[in-house]
């Protein structure tokens, strides 16, 4: 007899459409088969895919979308049948749907093929887990490109290439590597100079295809779950990483100290080297704002707790941290020992707040504290009492961040939990498989609720290891134990682009290095790539010697710092970066194809990337170098350091010795800086730089500032200070248009002018004339500059 389940290993296929419904939301085709594909328009530039292979949906639930997420209005929606397919068309764009098989296709109103089903949905039924493996294959065109996927080490363009999405703690890995930490099942295509992204909000393990089976398909499966997938149009790159991260979530803006540089190891210990190393910095003078603490401050790595021996007085040696402009961060892993004395854990026991495994017993795993068992921060309760234990931490001890590490999560010896572990998935409930991926994520979104609310009046800052698509929302990253390697400086710059363009933007990595020891050259090359990431930190392990910026002699001290302190100058241009990332969606890095994706010569560079509009970064990544060649995108450009005007659309050659890194500023930008202090809040900032760059044409640039603390700004206290920059042959004007109502600490700004291609004869600052003075810039070079009110209008220049 033969048994018909073990007998389906097969792939099976929707039918003919017979019907279509149309709902609140969208549309619902039936096929004669019994299968459903749901089609949503979300926006005229997003439509949803869901697919129900027997005829039925489970709870439409997601951790990636916010449940609070406004439905945003449809401006024109039409709904047509033709005798062979179903048309629905938007503002922006026309699908059809075949009735012969339910296939997909979608073209913009100019008619243009943007994507096309292969075998399109599909499915095989899995015996052992009694999941479908649910399964989508689009056809490729000539000539297209895709980028995007979270942190893959490898080149930007992943066409030709197979992923894997599940959460691993790979220790040392290398360029290929996969899977690594996060899941982020979000891909960019780019086909005749017009993008779109897909988004599978499937948490199962999943896979994609990048036109590496068969060079005429890409394709995306999971092992269990829905094939429900997002469909997002540009037509520009940034447009599409805009709407997905819209769609998935933005951070709230962080403490302006957070952007500042971190250090850390593994680990500082006990209170005497924390005090020794915060005494280095303040010594020597080079700018820090947070010290780390790993898990060796904890007593007998129990989270939570804090070694009576290394920190016998926590309390009092935060505050005295803190006096000094240290803000203390300290991690937190998920496994918590098992230990009849120890709260947390009896606590834990008595609510049945751990996982099981499927016939009941708590799952069971070592890590550092020796045999643990884990919370499920699928539960809400669970979360909330997660959250509630940082009381002691945050509002008590004076704790400013907590980084959350081993979340993927990861077992020793075994990689991870067993299959059969169960999760209540926010009253969905399913084992392992389902949510492994998603961990991590809901880890740090217990942690953030926790040290926001004890940071309170404050803002939270918060660090993950794991997390999945719309983990952006809860925490900040970084990618992982990587190697103090060239290809691992040349990988962090690669990794820390790709997952800003997949809607995680505020990452670094670990400069230098965790594992092995990088010289001074390699330390110094990195520490200059990190002051251009969003998160700047730099993290070892203690078993590969010491990695403070002074650890590598005088020369690379001094060479270290000089990066640290541009970095700080640089501070209000980041924070502004980052408020655009967060009101707009805006990748804070971005690669060359995403500022011009109409210059094909931009697909397949991965080293160059700008931060926000107007600054153009290029790591040198290679030993014994004195510059290197990196290309210019289209447009006028000035070399930051010397001020030489450059013609874009065209490999240029940037000199940079070990005391510079290829920077570029866009002509007409205004780069704000603060003076240079210590720490972020170390002295009040009573004037504020603004580097204006001659243009010929106009360039709009933005400051946004609500004093970098506190939620004030939720109430109005904030100030948007949008700046023109117009020029011609043989003047320049700069204008200044001010939105809201927040007050600065400076009364007045230097205007610092560049590249201006005319004696400065005359000055005119809100009709009244000024004087024009000599101005040494921290790059040596003497300009012309004059100091003007804060809430100028307009400065002409001639």
């Amino acid at each position: 007899m033969i048994n018909d389940l073990a007998a389906r290993k097969q792939e099976l296929f929707p039918g003919r459409v017979v019907s279509c419904q149309t709902t609140d939301t969208g549309f619902l085709f039936q096929c004669d088969n019994g299968v459903q594909l749901a089609l949503y328009v979300v926006t005229d530039k997003i439509l949803r895919f869901r697919y129900a292979a027997d005829g039925r949906f489970t709870e439409d639930f997601s951790y990636a979308i916010p449940p609070e997420q406004a439905r945003r209005e449809i401006e024109f929606l039409e709904f047509k049948e033709k005798p062979d397919h179903f048309r629905i068309t938007t503002e922006r764009l026309i699908c059809t749907i075949s009735k012969e098989n339910a296939g997909v296709r979608i073209l913009d109103r100019s008619g243009t093929l943007l994507s096309a089903d292969e075998k399109g949905f599909h499915w095989e039924y899995e015996y052992e887990t009694g999941n479908d493996i649910v399964k989508m294959s689009k056809q490729v065109q000539s000539g297209v490109h895709y980028y995007g996927l979270g942190d893959k080490p490898d080149n930007m363009n992943l066409r030709g290439k197979r992923y894997c999405n599940w959460g691993t703690d790979t220790y040392g890995y290398v360029k290929g590597s996969d899977p690594l930490y996060k899941n982020i099942p979000f891909y960019l295509e780019l086909h005749q100079k017009i993008a779109h992204g897909i988004f599978f909000d499937n948490s199962f393990k999943s896979f994609f295809d990048f036109a590496a089976e068969r060079a005429d398909v890409t394709s995306f499966w999971a092992m269990g779950g829905e094939m429900n997938y997002y469909f997002i149009y540009g037509p520009t790159l940034l447009e599409v990483t805009q709407e997905y991260t819209r769609l998935t979530g933005t951070p709230e803006l962080p403490p302006l100290w957070a952007l500042g540089y971190h250090q850390c190891k593994w680990s500082y210990f006990p209170e005497s080297n924390v005090k020794q190393i915060a005494q280095g910095f303040r010594d020597r003078q080079i700018p820090c704002d947070a010290i780390y603490l790993d898990i060796d401050y904890m007593d007998g790595f129990r989270c939570f707790t804090w070694s009576p021996q290394h920190f016998p007085e926590p309390q009092r040696m935060v505050r005295e941290l803190a006096e000094d402009g240290f803000k203390t961060i300290v991690i937190i892993d998920p496994g918590i020992k098992i230990d009849p004395n120890y709260p947390v854990y009896t606590e834990a026991l008595e609510k049945d707040y751990f996982c099981r495994r499927g016939d009941g017993p708590l799952m069971k795993g070592s890590v550092w504290p020796g045999l643990c068992n884990f919370p499920d921060f699928t539960r809400p309760d669970v979360r909330e009492w997660w959250a509630g234990l940082f009381k002691g931490l945050i509002q008590e001890t004076g704790v400013k961040g907590v980084w959350n590490d081993m979340n993927e999560p990861a077992v020793f010896e075994k990689g991870t939990f067993p299959d059969d572990v169960r999760f209540d998935y926010d009253g969905q409930p399913g084992t392992h498989k389902k949510a492994h991926n998603i961990y991590g994520m809901q880890m740090a979104r217990a942690t953030n609720d926790g040290v926001k609310r004890f940071a309170y009046p404050n803002r939270p800052f918060t660090i993950t290891r794991s997390t999945y698509a719309g983990g952006q929302r809860y925490s900040s990253g970084w990618t992982g134990d990587n190697i103090a390697s060239w290809e691992h400086l040349w990988l962090a710059n690669i990794q820390c682009q790709r997952l800003s363009i997949s809607g995680f933007s505020f990452v670094g990595s670990d400069i230098g290095g965790f594992i092995d020891t990088p010289d001074g050259e390699l330390y110094v090359r990195w520490v200059a790539l990190g002051a251009f990431h969003p998160f700047f930190r730099t993290h070892s392990s203690g078993d590969h010697g010491d990695q403070e910026p002074w650890s590598f002699g005088e020369q690379y001290m001094a060479l270290a710092k000089s990066f640290i302190e541009l970095r700080y100058r640089l501070l209000p241009y980041m924070y502004s970066t980052f408020w655009q990332y967060v009101t707009e969606g805006t990748p804070m890095l971005r690669p060359l194809a995403f500022l011009d994706q109409n210059d094909t010569d931009t697909y397949l560079r991965m080293a160059e990337f700008s931060l926000g509009d107007h600054l153009l970064v290029c790591p040198i990544t290679q030993t014994g170098a004195d510059g290197r060649w990196m290309y210019l995108p289209r447009g006028e450009w000035f070399y930051y350091w010397t001020d030489e005007p450059k013609t874009g659309g065209a490999e240029v050659w940037a000199s940079a010795g070990l005391d510079r890194i290829p920077l570029f500023v866009r002509a007409g930008a205004v780069v704000p800086m603060y003076p240079l202090m210590q720490y972020v809040g170390q002295q009040t900032v009573e004037q504020l730089t603004l580097h204006v760059y001659y243009t010929e044409g106009e360039t709009l640039s933005v400051l946004y500032d609500d004093g970098g603390e506190g939620y004030g700004y939720e109430k109005g206290q904030r100030t948007t200070r949008r700046f023109t920059v117009s020029g011609t042959g043989k003047a320049l004007t700069l204008r200044q248009k001010i939105e809201g109502d927040y007050q600065p600490t400076y009364q007045t700004c230097q205007i610092i002018l560049h590249g201006v291609p005319f004696a400065v004869d005359t000055l005119v600052v809100d009709g009244q004339t000024a004087e024009a003075m000599p101005v040494t810039t921290e790059t040596g070079l003497t300009l012309p500059g004059v100091v003007v009110p804060a809430g100028f209008g307009e400065v002409k220049v001639s």
